[in-house]
């Protein structure tokens, strides 16, 4: 079955001293885009987050926000920048000689100048960090996946629906189509009479002009290669593939199709048929949107 291109999935993983929580969630997108949104420190982590999704999924826009927090505590340090202290003591030391003031060096004061006092991290090993970051999305993205094949599902029973009703109607017009030529015969020679009064018709001049007609009304083509769209479009929706593209094209063929018969049959009772699959066509158009 088709799947959704819209989901949520979230994931939780612990090791190395962090919790990492991971969620995804997708909307519609021509192509496969990936968003990811990590801490400062984890940005390394992106391009392995991508190239994990773009194995599992085709479609859709994904945004991945990581969260990580740490669940052992880690030996912090603090390193003093003396240079820095050292330039704001001689500046403010000019500064009081300027101001004819007077002046004496305070280091609680200085310390607390920016960046004078700077706390280091000790050093993230992103390697073995992985595996955790990894689990964690492996679980969100099974979770999303589920979501994205659940909505896909219910997405291609509506979709197959709408095409086994395009299918009835197309089934009248192919049944009401032998009478457009029939009729057409019936109107053609009542005007003619009508015109012609007591003078004989020229049956043959009467013959070619329907056996014209009928060439240039014939439907026949384009019913067997909607056929064959509508066919294929079940085949794709029941597929394990990305069929959004795919359908699309078709359902553009087979507007394409209905435009052309509408147009050659020229007939009020198929004309009402065309209204009604065109009408189905724009519901599957805007459904296939969802699609992977």
């Amino acid at each position: 079955m088709a799947n959704s291109m819209t989901g949520f999935g979230r994931g939780e993983a612990n090791g190395s001293g962090y919790q990492f929580s991971i969620e995804l969630k997708s909307v519609n997108h021509r192509f496969l885009e990936i968003i990811v949104k990590t801490p400062r420190h984890l940005t390394g982590f992106e391009e392995r987050i991508r190239k994990t999704l773009q194995g599992k999924f085709q479609r859709g826009r994904i945004e991945v926000y990581v969260n990580v927090a740490e669940t052992e505590e880690r030996k912090r340090s603090v390193k003093v920048d003396n240079d820095l202290a050292l330039s704001y003591d001689k500046t403010l030391k000019d500064l009081a000689l300027t101001l004819h003031t007077a002046y004496e060096t305070d280091i609680y004061r200085l310390v607390s100048f920016p960046e004078v006092l700077s706390v280091e991290e000790p050093e993230i090993d992103l390697d073995t960090l992985w595996g955790a970051c990894a689990e964690a999305l492996r679980i969100a993205s099974d979770s999303f996946g589920q979501m994205r094949r659940i909505e896909g599902e219910k997405l291609t029973f509506d979709l197959l629906l709408r095409l086994d009703l395009i299918s009835e109607y197309l089934q009248l017009i192919a049944q009401r189509a032998p009478y457009v030529v029939t009729d057409y015969k019936e109107r053609l020679q009542d005007r003619i009479q009508t015109l012609l009064g007591e003078v004989e018709l020229d049956a043959t001049r009467l013959a070619n002009e329907v056996v014209y007609f009928a060439d240039r009304a014939s439907i026949t083509e384009e019913l067997v290669r909607f056929d064959s769209h509508l066919a294929q479009g079940r085949d794709a929706l029941r597929s394990n593939d990305s069929v959004g593209r795919r359908l699309d094209f078709l359902v553009q063929e087979m507007n394409r199709e209905i435009n052309t018969i509408g147009s050659k049959a020229n007939d009020l009772k198929i004309g009402q048929q065309v209204v009604s699959v065109k009408s189905e066509l724009e519901k599957v158009r805007e459904q296939i949107q969802n699609l992977e």
